[in-house]
């Protein structure tokens, strides 16, 4: 489907789905909000790359300015109005204030591991330890993170779908919930997320 910006804009806009749009609804899910005003969309990040990165998915040049968030830390934010994108992010299932409510998404299947990839670069992280219970053992989890269990559930249930995962397991964090996987699955996921390559990704996650 696609969708046109209202003719109040000077220059019409056309969104349909691409491996590039299919990445930022996934970085919107994790660190972007849709303002209630329904054509404002703000994307927020300590990382300026991932903002970069954006701009590469959507294929425009949009303004970065600086901020600090609550723990006086400096982030980089994208805020820009776009009735067509706003439009496009609701019909994929977002909406304004989403983050204890977020459900279901509808993703086509065919691009859903560059959404996924796009929630990994927002809210997922990866890390590895020894466990000294066995002999030169090496565990490592790949986690994504949510306020929503709902969310969290439909993700897990799409890997499971989508690139044959078998465990993940949601449990309470500090501030919200993750998902996590463990070894198998983990390789599994970083082999489907880097598949296509025809999306740009984080470096600092991909090199960990």
């Amino acid at each position: 489907m696609v969708y046109y910006a209202h003719m109040r804009y000077k220059q019409k806009r056309v969104y349909s789905w691409s491996p590039g749009l299919a990445y930022t609804v996934g970085l919107i899910a994790s660190d972007g909000c849709l303002q209630k005003d329904g054509r404002h969309i703000d994307l927020t990040s300590v990382d300026i790359e991932q903002l970069h990165n954006f701009q590469e998915a959507i294929g425009r040049k949009l303004p970065i300015s600086s901020k600090f968030n609550n723990n006086n830390q400096k982030a980089w934010r994208i805020q820009f109005s776009d009735v067509a994108y706003y439009d496009f992010l609701l019909s994929a299932g977002l909406t304004p204030n989403k983050s204890k409510t977020i459900g279901s998404l509808d993703i086509p299947d065919e691009l859903y591991s560059d959404f996924l990839l796009g929630l990994f670069d927002g809210d997922g992280s990866s890390f590895g330890f020894v466990d000294k219970r066995w002999k030169s053992s090496f565990m490592f989890y790949i986690t994504f993170t949510s306020a929503s269990p709902l969310f969290l559930n439909f993700i897990k249930a799409t890997n499971t779908r989508r690139s044959h995962t078998t465990g993940g397991f949601v449990h309470k964090s500090i501030r919200a919930e993750s998902l996590a996987y463990a070894k198998r699955d983990s390789h599994l996921l970083f082999a489907y997320m880097y598949k296509t390559g025809h999306v740009p990704s984080l470096t600092r996650k991909k090199l960990k």
